[in-house]
């Protein structure tokens, strides 16, 4: 609160701390000296699902993967405009076009461009984007269509990603994210915890994504899918959850800390808990591929958990 940092050396000893309760506490002292009580909502649409060329253990939409995920090309733009609208109507800030797959054909982003612009035309939600690993001349189409953040996830700590994902790299993450700040995106940034990696490997990923100045993290917990590699992966502890939380909050002190994929695995006791340590932003709705959670159940939640949900959240970078 005085201007430190927190050190990964540092952040590790308070996760081998037995005062759980105390690191909790700490967290929610943490969100509200920088956060305040503002709650940001977003939501997402799956525009276009499956046949990725990448090879993510994680992730049903892989081909390399025999999932039971649904199949389609890039949705028309009613469909798209359908769930932006309505997704305005149900109070959320924030509306994301997702598209499987490396990148986007261009096309594909002529659809995408036209979608967002009829979207700007009929509500005033602020669009998000996630797309991959885009080229600058797709990212400055994207921009120029009226979107304002652009999102791709790091996903787990770079010294763990290549065990998890061979088909591309961090680096070329970053330099997505690179040249989508240079544009003028704000950027969205996170990860899935529960992967198989290490509380250490959690660590580095939350202090790498404050080195890199990132101010939204989506923190998802993940939903082992029957026919990826990590199928079989284990759940983590309430308390592993909870203690990941209160790290993230503690490294990232000013950042929108936002649950997201695999959320609907977990009590409301837990989501309470984890509202009360640090979680301080939402995907609401259905995910990519799994069910997500309904807009009014979720605005009760927050708001009896002592957040505003109108409150202006925009980020800065």
């Amino acid at each position: 609160m005085q201007g430190g940092q927190l050190s990964a050396e540092e952040a590790l000893r308070l996760a081998n701390d037995p005062d759980k309760e105390a690191l909790y506490e700490a967290a929610h002292q943490v969100t509200c000296h920088f956060m305040g009580n503002r709650f940001d909502t977003c939501s997402i649409i799956n525009a276009k699902s499956g046949n990725c060329s990448e090879d993510c253990k994680w992730c049903a939409q892989s081909g390399h993967y025999a999932t039971k995920v649904q199949l389609y090309p890039l949705l028309p733009a009613t469909e798209c405009v359908r769930h932006a609208v309505y997704n305005r109507k149900q109070g959320i800030g924030r509306f994301a076009l997702v598209t499987s797959g490396k990148r986007v054909s261009d096309k594909e982003m002529r659809q995408i461009t036209d979608t967002v612009r009829t979207i700007k035309q009929q509500t005033d939600i602020k669009c998000c984007a996630s797309m991959g690993l885009l080229t600058r001349e797709q990212l400055q189409q994207l921009f120029d269509s009226g979107v304002e953040n652009y999102h791709c996830n790091i996903e787990t700590a770079p010294s763990y990603f290549g065990q998890l994902c061979t088909t591309h790299t961090i680096a070329q993450k970053m330099e997505t994210i690179r040249m989508a700040r240079e544009i003028g995106f704000r950027i969205c940034c996170g990860g899935i915890v529960g992967m198989g990696e290490t509380m250490a490997q959690r660590i580095e990923m939350a202090c790498f994504l404050r080195e890199n100045e990132v101010h939204s993290i989506p923190i998802n917990l993940l939903h082992p899918i029957v026919g990826t590699p990590l199928q079989e992966t284990p759940a983590l502890s309430e308390e592993e959850w909870l203690t990941t939380i209160a790290l993230f909050r503690l490294i990232n002190p000013t950042a929108y800390l936002r649950f997201s994929g695999g959320r609907a695995q977990i009590s409301e006791a837990l989501q309470r808990k984890s509202l009360y340590v640090g979680i301080n932003a939402a995907i609401i709705g259905d995910l990519l591929t799994t069910i997500g959670s309904k807009a009014e159940e979720d605005k009760r939640l927050f708001t009896e958990m002592g957040y505003s949900l109108t409150e202006q959240t925009d980020w800065v970078g």
